[in-house]
């Protein structure tokens, strides 16, 4: 449930991006269309405000600048929550948004991208079924 506190952080936040995160916003708008992968900026998810999350994809998109170098143990704790909550999370620096765009869109898009389904046991093409026998009939013999 999101607290009136948290609609204002988030609201705050909003209203004053970062340079990244300006950038991969409007990419994100744009660019990345895939069923489910609608994106909320600055979502609450529990106690957490995350920077952008797809709630069909159940994708967190966090970015993380200099200051994180610090807050590793947090941001640990936090995406663990995230992850208990059925969400997959993806950190990308500051820098590389703003130095590499197109290879983070890569990334989400690909996390976005539906897997296949695992290929049968043994792999490769299945093994052709051997022949059915003809059913014997059952017939009753009359004394």
């Amino acid at each position: 449930m999101t607290t009136d506190r948290q609609r204002y952080f988030a609201h705050t936040m909003r209203q004053n991006p970062t340079d990244a995160e300006r950038l991969l916003w409007q990419r994100l708008r744009h660019d990345v269309v895939l069923s489910n992968s609608h994106f909320r900026r600055q979502a609450a998810i529990g106690p957490y405000i995350v920077d952008f999350a797809s709630r069909g994809a159940r994708l967190v998109i966090e970015l993380d600048g200099g200051q994180h170098d610090e807050q590793h143990v947090a941001d640990e704790a936090r995406s663990r929550f995230i992850e208990a909550e059925g969400y997959r999370v993806l950190r990308f620096w500051n820098n590389d948004v703003l130095g590499n765009l197109d290879g983070v869109l890569a990334e989400i898009q690909s996390a976005l991208t539906p897997t296949p389904d695992p290929s049968p046991q043994g792999g490769g093409e299945p093994k052709p079924r051997a022949p059915r026998k003809p059913r014997r009939s059952r017939t009753r013999i009359s004394n």
